[in-house]
């Protein structure tokens, strides 16, 4: 690479191309705002009136899942620790499989719209306030660091506009959310995955005319080392290798897929259970695309600057800048093409604010609202839910601005939900599958999980593990006209991204720090799961669990797996789980009706949980 060739600027046109992206998504916000009636009920707002079919659906789990941190952290990811990442594809297909086999059976029967209505209706309403509670915590931190981390990387870069873009992006995402609803949200999202895939290929197909093919950029990455997929230590201290990615990166991602609100609302939203677990099975493809596009824009970054690391060069601040770098770098000569890879960058963020807005209305109305309130119609809940709409998009935009003060606590607000996720996973677990799991077990075990994990997460923030259990790979500077040293920037990050402002402490390292602290962030998830699984299955049991009355609906049954096998029989079962007329006003929900939770059995006794 030739060193002293300077990187492009933003012209008019990219600033269009961006714009453009932003106006489309507004106008499918007022378009479902006033399509079939508008939003009638909280139920079309929150739920699309349940009428989904299962590809916008798919593309709506895929492009939320795919932020702008994924976009941009994901190739510097492999250009620094190697392709390894890759192994991600087995992970996914696990997740998939456990959030439509074990969880969505059980929500989708239950007809719920918060999956912690759920937790009311197995233990009690203290369990899902707890669990309500972190989710929303969780989420509003995990939205303003989504809308901020991406805006200064390319503010750093390009020169975009920092506050201009968050103030932006966040404005256009309350705006349709609030207008649209959940269809908005839905159909937005697959807009913009059209968006990404645009963007990053692009990227690909210029990065191999320059770079002189593919077979180049293969065997640049081979040369370097960085076709590493298969690292079997089994030390689960090694940030990534093929049994922390499997095993811990399943639990993590189980955590966000199976029991998120913002990924279960937009599955069990679809018309039949057939269509949403169809949803889940087709996004997994969306995920391996992805995943291929990203890994292969970071081996094309490291076959670009193999010889030349703009990142120890000091050119950019941060690994999360490279990629703008790169684009401005290749894309120069071609005007609005950097301003599609800005739209790409930006679709990832809108799409994930915008699943997290309407989860967060969706929560509050159901869990926050509803049980209080019980007399509101369905048009003032329907107001409602668009009120709070608004509000937790100012709110996220808030945090944005935030994020910016935080400094060094911005990865550690990013590891939250990795803390956060595991607990509540194991909440749910102990729900579907352990039938004698009470509520005092179920909120004792969050209880614990979630001190562990906050405990092992926040350590590994202040504490970062040493670069032999990163395995960063080498990064050199011979082609560049600088001359730093290379080894002055290789410092490890936890999770995969990065902030600009994260900051490592020189100490004293002691035998914790070494061993507990430097467990691979992907095992925080692990672990708060099975503490929380192992501590309420021990309280459950010292506490008379095997004496509760459950009703099976509750739980994960033998009828729900060969359910699978009734789609070509005649069904035995309908979906329809309302025991109770519905009023004309929308789909009156089953979490709060007096004749639903008092189903009597043969016995005479009363299964289920009274409020």
């Amino acid at each position: 690479m030739e060193a002293s060739r300077g990187i492009g600027t933003f012209v008019v046109w990219d600033y269009l191309v961006f714009a453009a992206m932003l106006l489309v998504s507004a106008v499918i916000g007022i378009y479902y705002a006033f399509a079939g009636g508008g939003q009638q009920t909280s139920q079309d707002f929150l739920m699309g009136g349940r009428g989904m079919t299962a590809v916008p659906v798919a593309l709506s789990l895929t492009a939320s899942f795919m932020s702008a941190v994924t976009i941009l952290g994901t190739p510097s990811e492999v250009y620094r620790f190697g392709a390894i990442y890759t192994i991600f594809a087995f992970t996914y297909t696990s997740v998939v499989v456990i959030s439509a086999e074990v969880f969505l059976p059980v929500f989708y029967k239950l007809g719920i719209t918060s999956t912690y209505e759920y937790l009311e209706l197995r233990f009690n309403k203290y369990v899902r306030l707890c669990g309500t509670i972190l989710f929303i915590v969780q989420t509003i931190l995990y939205t303003g660091i989504v809308i901020y981390a991406p805006a200064l990387a390319l503010n750093q870069v390009t020169g975009f506009d920092l506050w201009g873009a968050v103030v932006a992006t966040g404005a256009v995402c309350t705006f349709y959310c609030t207008m649209g609803g959940l269809k908005a949200v839905v159909w937005t999202d697959v807009f913009q995955v059209g968006i990404m895939v645009a963007g990053f290929a692009s990227v690909l197909i210029r990065a191999s005319v320059v770079q002189g093919g593919i077979s180049t950029i293969l065997s640049d990455a081979y040369n370097g080392g960085r076709l590493n997929f298969w690292n079997f230590d089994p030390n689960p201290l090694q940030r990534h290798t093929f049994w922390t990615i499997i095993i811990g990166g399943t639990f993590t991602w189980t955590g966000i897929y199976g029991v998120n609100q913002s990924q279960v609302q937009r599955y069990i939203s679809c018309k039949s259970r057939f269509q949403a677990k169809m949803s889940l099975y087709i996004n997994l493809v969306g995920l391996w695309v992805i995943l291929i596009c990203a890994v292969f824009c970071g081996l094309a970054l490291y076959s670009r600057y193999h010889d030349c690391d703009p990142w120890t060069a000091k050119k950019v601040s941060a690994p999360d800048q490279l990629m703008p770098y790169m684009v401005l770098d290749i894309l120069q000569d071609y005007p609005g093409l950097p301003g599609l890879f800005v739209a790409c960058v930006y679709s990832g963020t809108l799409s994930t604010v915008s699943s997290s807005i309407n989860a967060l209305a969706a929560v509050t109305v159901e869990d926050l609202i509803k049980p209080r309130f019980r007399s509101l119609s369905e048009r003032s809940l329907s107001w409602i839910s668009q009120g709070t709409s608004v509000l937790y998009g100012a709110l996220c935009i808030g945090m944005a601005a935030l994020a910016s003060l935080m400094g060094a606590l911005l990865q550690a607000a990013l590891s939250i939900f990795g803390m956060v996720g595991g607990p509540l996973l194991g909440l749910f677990t102990l729900g579907t599958l352990v039938p004698f799991a009470n509520s005092v077990g179920a909120f004792v075990g969050l209880m614990a999980g979630f001190t562990v994990s906050l405990w092992v997460g926040i350590g590994a923030q202040l504490y970062p593990p040493l670069s032999e259990r990163t395995l960063p790979l080498s990064l050199e500077t011979y082609g560049c006209n600088s001359t730093s040293n290379v080894t002055d920037l290789l410092v490890a990050t936890e999770m995969p991204f990065s902030t600009s402002a994260f900051q490592v402490y020189s100490v004293a390292r002691t035998p914790l720090m070494d061993n507990w602290y430097s467990l691979s962030y992907l095992y925080f998830s692990t672990l708060g799961t099975f503490v929380t699984v192992l501590v309420g299955i021990i309280i459950s049991l010292l506490t008379g669990g095997r004496k509760q009355n459950l009703d099976s609906r509750f739980l994960l049954t033998k009828e729900d797996f060969l359910s699978n096998f009734n789609i070509f029989k005649k069904k035995k079962h309908v979906l329809n789980y309302k025991s109770h007329p519905m009023e004309d006003g929308g789909t009156d929900n089953p979490a709060f009706n007096h004749i639903e939770l008092n189903v009597t059995d043969p016995s005479g006794k009363i299964n289920g949980t009274r409020l």
